[in-house]
């Protein structure tokens, strides 16, 4: 799986806001593949006595018969509090989440098309830099009005650092640290009956930034309005998902792309304009090889802070190490699958940020 759901967030975006996206739509796909796929310590909410006596079989896959959740969450109304490692360079190599994630299938049934289950999670996480964030999203569909939608929010506090080019002193690292709370939501209407959507999106981050660096004036990036913002953009979507399933694709086309303003009259404090662009492929060649592909870019015009610049975002390289008013990324992920519950994956990227 090449992110799965990450091009529904646009990775290649500004650092602070990939992370809200990240850890509110990426790491919850994660989550969700783990829920249906690992053994994990159950949990459920109060039980109706009137219900039948509880079958343990639930807890088997009918597939293999082994150990599995997927039924638990779907049938029962159960929840999973699964860890999930967070490996992010920039965010201090290792940190830990745990997120409670609930699973309830379409009722509305589309013949011959994939409908997406609704999906709720909330998640905590914290690492070793001494970030921690905390929040929740709902991810779902109406397929009886040709609709789907998501919302969510965080507020956390976000340590992190910026490089930035000087004269006579060559690249030099800035540390900040980023109080930030933030909403984010989106609702999307089906073309026809095709596989195409367009709606529109909004994301709203009050952000109070803290220099933790040893300049007795700021740099010249940065200045005093930058420490007390608003962010604050409406944006255009439009997609095309013919994956044959969100959590972990074999097959199948998602095209996104959004056009988000910021301005005055939108609530923020700053004029700057953002342009998304995602491709994803998925080829399976052999029944047990799955060939997937990634291009990506990002376009920003204006005046936007420091922290919204767009940046590369590969896996292994730190989120805001590299930045620009346009990138590009393209990555391919080859994945083996041994067996129905063991893969192998490589993976490996090429990106610029020429501006």
């Amino acid at each position: 799986m090449i992110y799965s759901e990450l091009g529904q967030s646009r990775n290649s975006r500004s650092s602070v806001i990939q992370i809200i996206k990240s850890l509110t739509v990426c790491y919850l796909t994660f989550l969700l593949t783990s829920a249906i796929t690992l053994t994990s310590f159950i949990c459920t909410a109060q039980t109706d006595t009137r219900r039948k006596k509880f079958d343990k079989a639930i807890f088997k896959d009918t597939l293999d018969g082994k150990l599995d959740a997927g039924r638990f969450l779907i049938q029962a109304n159960g929840f999973i509090p699964i860890p999930q490692i967070i490996t992010e360079p920039a965010l201090g190599h290792f940190g830990l989440m745990l997120a409670p994630v609930f699973i309830k299938p379409n009722k509305v049934r589309v013949e011959g098309k994939y409908v997406p289950p609704d999906i709720t999670a909330a998640f905590v996480g914290y690492t070793l830099n001494n970030t921690w964030m905390l929040g929740g999203v709902r991810k779902a569909s109406l397929p009886k009005h040709h609709l789907k939608y998501r919302a969510g929010g965080a507020y956390g506090s976000v340590n992190m650092d910026y490089y930035r080019t000087l004269p006579q002193v060559g690249e030099k690292k800035f540390a900040f640290n980023f109080k930030m709370a933030t909403i984010l939501g989106s609702m999307l209407r089906q073309i026809g009956e095709s596989d195409w959507y367009v709606g529109m999106d909004y994301l709203f981050m009050h952000n109070e930034v803290t220099p933790d660096f040893g300049f007795d004036e700021l740099p010249d990036f940065l200045n005093n309005a930058d420490l007390d913002a608003n962010i604050s953009s409406i944006g255009v979507d439009v997609e095309m998902d013919k994956r044959d399933n969100v959590f972990t694709p074999d097959a199948g086309w998602y095209f996104a792309t959004d056009f988000g303003v910021n301005a005055s009259w939108t609530g923020s404090d700053y004029d700057f304009q953002l342009l998304n662009v995602s491709l994803f492929r998925y080829f399976q060649f052999t029944d047990k090889w799955v060939s997937g592909f990634r291009l990506e870019s990002s376009l920003q015009w204006g005046d936007a802070p420091f922290y919204s610049k767009p940046s590369i975002a590969l896996r292994g390289v730190p989120m805001a190490r590299y930045q620009g008013d346009r990138t590009f990324v393209f990555e391919t992920e080859q994945r083996y699958d041994f067996s129905l519950r063991w893969s192998a994956i490589v993976f490996g990227g090429l990106a610029k940020a020429p501006t």
